[in-house]
């Protein structure tokens, strides 16, 4: 079984932009962003992710951690709702979708699954954007994993980080 997370932020570890992270993305992001998740079986998101960013289609089944029990996404006919802790939703996901899970949920969700240890390898873009919203040190979040990776594409960097 393989977890990876995946995340965007800006120069400064910003996370959003008015509620969203497409304030902090980048065309290059994006691309790579849409091309990566085609990759996996199923992928986990928040409930905040939920209801503040578009997931209405996904390629892959799309698992959404909620304590509400209220399906924040109900026009995507691919949406699970479930209500546990993230080790028992991946442990679920992989039983039920496939062993490639993709975490695309927000900083405070990655980083509860980075302190339990349930992210093989994560994706970290940072744009240029510095706009101080929702600030996170990316470069502690890399420094979770053992091999770090780094390319630039049109200005916008890429980690991938493993052990």
């Amino acid at each position: 079984m393989s977890t990876a997370a995946s995340l965007v932020v800006g120069a400064d570890g910003s996370t959003t932009v008015n509620g969203t992270s497409q304030g902090v993305s980048s065309l290059a992001d994006r691309s790579v962003f849409l091309t990566r998740r085609k990759e996996f079986d199923v992928i986990i998101i928040g409930g905040n992710t939920a209801r503040t960013e578009p997931y209405e289609r996904t390629p892959v089944p799309l698992v959404v951690l909620t304590r509400s029990g209220v399906n924040p996404v109900p026009e995507n006919p691919k949406a699970h709702i479930w209500s546990m802790e993230p080790a028992l939703a991946i442990e679920r996901a992989s039983k039920e979708f496939g062993e490639n899970i993709l975490i695309e949920a927000g900083a405070s969700l990655i980083s509860e699954m980075l302190d339990g240890d349930l992210i093989d390898e994560f994706f970290l873009t940072v744009t240029p954007i510095q706009v101080g919203e929702n600030v996170v040190n990316w470069l502690a979040i890399l420094d979770n994993f053992q091999f770090v990776e780094k390319r630039q594409l049109e200005g916008t960097l890429f980690y991938h980080a493993f052990h």
